[in-house]
C-alpha cells in the first residue's frame, strides 16, 4: 500500500513539476514580449519627438536664414551669415535622426561592437554576483548579525 501512494505521489509530483516549468517559460516569454513592446513604444517615441522638433527648427532655420541673408545682403557684409553654418548642421542631425538613416547606422555600429568589441562592454571588477553584493550589503548594514 505504501508503495502505491509513493508510485502516485511521485508522478503527481513530477507532473506538478513539467507544470510550473511550462508555467515558468510562458511567463518568461510574456515578460520578454512586454519589454520589446515597451522598447519599440520609447523607440517610436523619440523618433515621433525628432520629427515634431524638426518642424519647429526648420521653420526658425528658415526665417533665420533669410533674415541673415538680407542682413548681410543690406549691410553688404557677408560674415553675417557665418551662424547658417552651424545651424544648417544642427538641422542636417536632426532631419538624419527623423527622416533619415541614422537610426539603421546607429544599429549596425551598435551590432558591430557586440560581435567584434564585446571586451568594451565589460563591466569593471567583473559582472554583479549575488555574493559580491551581499558581501557590499554586509559590510553597509549596520543591522546584519554573523551567526
Amino acid at each position: 500500500m505504501g508503495c502505491l501512494f509513493s508510485k502516485y505521489a511521485n508522478e503527481s509530483m513530477k507532473a506538478q513539476q513539467e507544470f510550473m516549468l511550462m508555467n515558468n517559460r510562458l511567463q518568461l516569454e510574456r515578460q520578454l514580449l512586454m519589454q520589446n513592446q515597451m522598447r519599440e513604444r520609447q523607440a517610436a517615441m523619440q523618433i515621433a519627438w525628432t520629427r515634431e522638433f524638426l518642424k519647429y527648427f526648420g521653420t526658425f532655420f528658415g526665417l533665420a536664414a533669410v533674415g541673415l541673408t538680407a542682413g548681410a545682403i543690406r549691410k553688404k557684409n557677408p560674415g553675417v551669415l557665418l551662424p547658417i553654418v552651424p545651424l544648417g548642421f544642427i538641422f542636417a542631425y536632426q532631419y538624419d535622426m527623423g527622416y533619415g538613416t541614422m537610426l539603421q547606422r546607429i544599429k549596425g555600429e551598435a551590432e558591430n561592437i557586440l560581435e567584434t568589441q564585446s571586451t568594451l562592454l565589460e563591466l569593471p571588477k567583473g559582472p554583479l554576483t549575488y555574493e559580491g553584493l551581499e558581501k557590499i550589503r554586509r559590510a553597509q548594514s549596520k543591522f546584519y548579525i554573523e551567526k
